[in-house]
């Protein structure tokens, strides 16, 4: 997972709320088994109409999208956070966000930041009115800024994903910086019951197997 301090460029506008996951990436999608290549399909129902905001040239490049509440709704599935980090978004701001989905974009480094209702309706209305707005979401600061609007406002982030989204570490990281402890409690298990039968890779193979980043 890449490390994130600060997102800062271009926003799309979807100016809609309760936004579900068979949305973000409708079910058709599903049947691929690799994690990356989801981004051709995000909203892919609403992109056939002509006059959705992501057929729009001027947010071609947004890497923030700017929405409505409990966005991420529905089901729980992982491929809604996929498609948004495959089409090149690394943060979303709005006034919430459904709780399994949060976690989904967290795991793969994808910054949250919930901002008031009004907050995020003023930076909407921002970035329509002028595409070319930037608008930084800053992790390490706890902070949205949008420049045009003299906008500086909080969000909240607890300490944990805070530090882990820095350092670029995913869940999987975290076990293996306890590699040592990990394998010094196999070896004081008694032989009998189940255990790891290596704490290192195979030969020929690596611990830890992940589609490499786009």
């Amino acid at each position: 997972m890449r490390a994130v301090s600060r997102v800062t460029g271009r926003a799309l506008p979807l100016d809609r709320a309760n936004v579900d996951t068979d949305q973000i990436i409708p079910s058709d999608w599903l049947k691929r088994i690799e994690r990356t290549g989801y981004g051709a399909g995000l909203f892919s129902a609403w992109c056939l109409d002509p006059s959705f905001v992501m057929n729009d040239p001027r947010f071609d490049g947004a890497s923030v999208l700017v929405t409505g509440a409990n966005f991420g709704c529905g089901s729980s599935r992982e491929h809604a956070a996929w498609a948004l980090e495959d089409r090149g978004f690394r943060a979303i701001i709005a006034p919430s966000f459904a709780d399994i989905f949060r976690s989904n974009c967290l795991a793969v480094g994808l910054v949250l930041a919930e901002l008031p209702d009004a907050d995020v309706g003023r930076i909407l209305a921002a970035v329509r009115a002028e595409p070319a707005t930037p608008v930084t979401v800053d992790v390490e600061h706890r902070v949205v800024e949008v420049p045009a609007l003299d906008y500086r406002g909080p969000f909240l982030i607890d300490e944990s994903t805070r530090a882990r989204l820095l350092a670029g570490h995913d869940e999987i990281d975290l076990s293996l910086a306890h590699d040592s402890e990990i394998a010094a409690y196999e070896a004081r298990r008694p032989h009998w019951l189940p255990r790891v039968a290596s704490t290192g890779p195979a030969s020929g193979s690596s611990p830890r197997s992940r589609p490499a980043a786009s």
